[in-house]
């Protein structure tokens, strides 16, 4: 078992943190809407609005800089990788600096998501979706 973890482990390492990112994109994206149907909202258009500002690279930027203190060895590893990583998307409705650092909140949520960090991944989602209440 420990074996298998480790192949899985070397593998995400040797993953692209642009793929992390699409991964974390779908996760953050799921968690978001779910949160949303729970609250209750009996517009389509209000899911959307909510869904937008929560999902847009502005919000996802202030997330990552809020849980950047918070960041482990691996993950600080995992932020540095993805901002470093060349990518060949412009950002469409957002400044770089915003869109880079969205990119790499993103990753960070695909590689807890990949590598079965159900907690630390809840944890950081509970985080992304607080920042509609402030």
């Amino acid at each position: 078992m420990e074996t298998q973890i480790n192949i899985m482990q070397n593998k995400l390492d040797q993953t692209s943190p642009l793929v992390l990112a699409f991964v974390g994109d779908s996760v953050h994206t799921l968690y978001v809407r779910e949160n949303i149907i729970k609250e209750g909202i009996h517009k389509l258009k209000d899911y959307n609005k909510s869904c937008n500002f929560l999902c847009r690279a502005k919000t996802q930027s202030k997330v990552l800089d809020k849980l950047e203190p918070l960041l482990t060895a691996k993950e600080q590893e995992i932020v540095r990788r993805t901002r470093n990583a060349k990518n060949h998307h412009t950002a469409k409705n957002s400044n770089l600096v915003d869109y880079k650092k969205a990119t790499c909140f993103e990753a960070l949520v695909g590689y807890l998501y990949l590598n079965g960090e159900t907690q630390r991944l809840q944890q950081f989602l509970k985080i992304s979706i607080e920042e509609r209440k402030e």
